[in-house]
């Protein structure tokens, strides 16, 4: 399930890529299968070597080009070890909402970013985020959680701030909403057989739609992502000089 539409944020065989708080690694996985030279980097060491081994697997299975790259390595987002303009495109998916220093991690990502090079920022989408925080406190006062909710103008007045250039954005991943409003009404804790029926069953219907991807529920989805999308997704630019920032 991937929250970047790379209709929209276009990559290029060869491309250096920078997947930052890869999780699990979605996004890296898909720029590696499109060619790129791909780096994904977490402080979770146990998803690292995870997500190490299936950039093993898929390469032992043929599923990434020549001449496409995959590593993975842990890393703090604040402090990256890269020198400036190391890549061509940075993608930071449902990461900014758990770190204080939001500021200090674009600061970081600007830096490696090359000049006219890409950036993919993911965040959750703040009215379906506040639908969470009013159902649960659970739901972002655990260690590691959410700790704001961004509004899109907001993440995009930092991200200019930052030195950024932002040229689109977009909602996407409405059918996830009710599920996390389910999930936060009837405890955020209760997982697998443990969850509520509702959940279970709404769960089984989003399993069935990554898999399966009927056109029904692609319809449906694409006419509510603007209503109640949970996740809000912005695409920026580095601009070459400051002169061309300014203009």
């Amino acid at each position: 399930m991937l929250t970047v539409d790379f209709s929209r944020f276009p990559l290029a065989p060869g491309d250096r890529v920078l997947d930052l708080g890869c999780g699990a690694g979605r996004h890296a996985f898909e720029c590696y299968r499109r060619g790129a030279q791909v780096v994904a980097l977490d402080q979770n060491g146990e998803e690292i070597r995870e997500v190490a081994k299936w950039f093993a697997a898929m390469k032992e299975a043929g599923e990434a080009p020549a001449g496409a790259t995959a590593t993975a390595m842990e890393g703090d987002a604040l402090a990256l070890p890269f020198p400036d303009d190391s890549f061509d495109v940075v993608i930071i998916s449902e990461v900014m909402e758990h770190i204080p220093d939001d500021k200090g991690v674009l600061a970081e990502m600007v830096r490696v970013l090359r000049p006219g090079g890409r950036i993919a920022v993911t965040v959750p989408r703040y009215g379906p985020e506040k639908v969470c925080w009013a159902l649960s406190d659970a739901y972002h006062e655990v260690e590691g959680g959410h700790i704001r909710i961004y509004r899109a103008d907001e993440l995009l007045g930092k991200m200019r701030e930052a030195g950024l250039r932002p040229y689109g954005t977009h909602h996407a991943h409405a059918l996830h909403s009710p599920y996390w409003w389910l999930k936060c009404a009837f405890g955020v804790d209760k997982d697998g057989d443990k969850a509520p029926l509702p959940v279970r069953a709404y769960h089984k219907l989003l399993v069935w739609d990554i898999m399966k991807k009927p056109l029904a529920t692609r319809v449906a989805e694409r006419a509510l992502n603007p209503i109640v999308g949970k996740s809000f997704v912005a695409y920026a630019t580095k601009p070459h000089t400051p002169r061309e920032d300014q203009a």
